[in-house]
């Protein structure tokens, strides 16, 4: 990398991280000037009884909050569009999301609908968004997107059937409030999905065109805090440490992609989402070993640095050899967590591949990132070898 290429960074968000640091909401409210929250809930936690640890702290500390459960896995922009009426209606003046990335999705773009007028469909793309938000405060109970430091907001678009996101840098929460302890009682194939959506973050943006020396920090920590703690954390999800380290590097894993952005796997798993309800950890989880072996030779050098980085022993091997060492691992550890190792086990209908593969290829800044720049046949090629599964790649 060349050390005096220009690169900029934004950090907006306070960020406050340890187990037991839930207590602070009330505070972290009242510092931004809220009285009166929307509290945007992945309903799974309430079904799960899981509600009350945030709920009793704002009652704690007597703070009036709407309650706003409409959350699906892959969230439409009619949520954010009725999160943001509702909100309205009640009088809110903050918004916190609590959940996975599509609770907190949901949460950024109703804060940005509030003040911002108008449909979530109209700021679909880049910079669509000209007036910030009603604070945003993000509670993430998995170990995953890392939604709680983007700018970005991902949706299905109902009237299309696509998926597509809202970016701009009103998105940002001004604040992110990371407890491991609730991220304890996620079940093991939840912690596995989520757990590979923020390797995947790491690795594009490590990866990515866009890439530079800060963005790179972030992304080789996380790399090796998942590395570490991932198996640990799908074996045993008591297991209060490897929780930990799995929530702070999903959280570096967001703060490397807001920098540098993602790449093809993000791009071919938009589609399984849009179009087959496939959930997007999931999605990136089963693409990812086989866009990888594609994309090894935009970047050996990076690639093979990557094998190192989660755990394989590259001395002595040249570039090739070392990155072929990172597809075997990402294999292995999607064997070890009980991934699927294909799209066919997904149900993925083949007749739809070329369909997918257009999608794909409109998603144009992770396209724009990757290392290596694909046509359609090279996507379609991606497609078919992960619906073959493990063994059959080769590019």
């Amino acid at each position: 990398m060349d050390l005096s290429s220009p690169f900029s960074i934004v950090q907006p968000t306070d960020i406050h991280f340890g187990t037991g640091i839930l207590h602070r909401l009330p505070g972290i409210i009242a510092g931004l000037g809220g009285t009166k929250p929307l509290l945007v809930m992945d309903p799974g936690l309430i079904k799960a009884g899981l509600d009350s640890r945030v709920t009793s702290v704002l009652e704690d500390g007597k703070i009036p909050y709407i309650l706003y459960d409409k959350v699906d896995p892959e969230p439409g922009l009619r949520l954010a569009d009725s999160g943001a009426a509702l909100a309205g209606e009640k009088g809110c003046d903050c918004v916190i999301g609590v959940g996975g990335g599509s609770a907190m999705d949901v949460a950024k773009a109703i804060a940005i609908l509030c003040t911002n007028g108008g449909r979530a469909a109209d700021y679909l793309g880049l910079g669509r968004i000209t007036k910030a938000g009603l604070p945003k405060i993000m509670i993430p109970t998995s170990a995953g997107t890392g939604a709680e430091v983007t700018f970005t907001a991902v949706f299905i678009n109902e009237e299309t059937g696509s998926k597509g996101g809202m970016n701009g840098n009103p998105l940002y929460p001004e604040a992110a409030l990371l407890d491991p302890e609730l991220t304890v009682s996620l079940p093991p194939h939840v912690t596995a999905a989520t757990g590979i959506d923020a390797l995947t973050h790491a690795l594009e943006a490590f990866t990515s065109i866009q890439a530079h020396p800060i963005s790179e920090m972030y992304s080789a920590r996380a790399i090796g805090l998942i590395q570490a703690n991932i198996r640990a954390a799908y074996a045993d999800g008591r297991n209060l440490a490897a929780r930990a380290a799995m929530l702070l590097g999903s959280l570096m894993g967001g703060k490397a992609l807001a920098m540098a952005g993602v790449g093809l796997v993000h791009a071919m798993a938009y589609p399984l989402g849009g179009m087959f309800g496939i959930p997007h950890g999931l999605a990136n989880a089963v693409l990812l070993p086989f866009v990888t072996e594609y994309n090894l030779i935009g970047d050996l050098e990076k690639h093979a640095a990557l094998a190192g980085m989660l755990g394989q022993d590259t001395e002595g091997l040249s570039l090739r050899d070392a990155a072929d060492l990172l597809v075997d691992e990402l294999h292995g550890l999607n064997r070890d967590l009980n991934i699927p190792d294909s799209l066919d086990a997904l149900n993925i209908d083949p007749g739809k591949i070329g369909e997918m593969a257009d999608i794909a290829l409109t998603v144009a800044r992770p396209v724009e990132n990757n290392p290596r720049q694909p046509d359609r046949d090279d996507v379609i090629a991606i497609y078919e070898t992960a619906m073959e599964g493990w063994g059959a790649a080769g590019f």
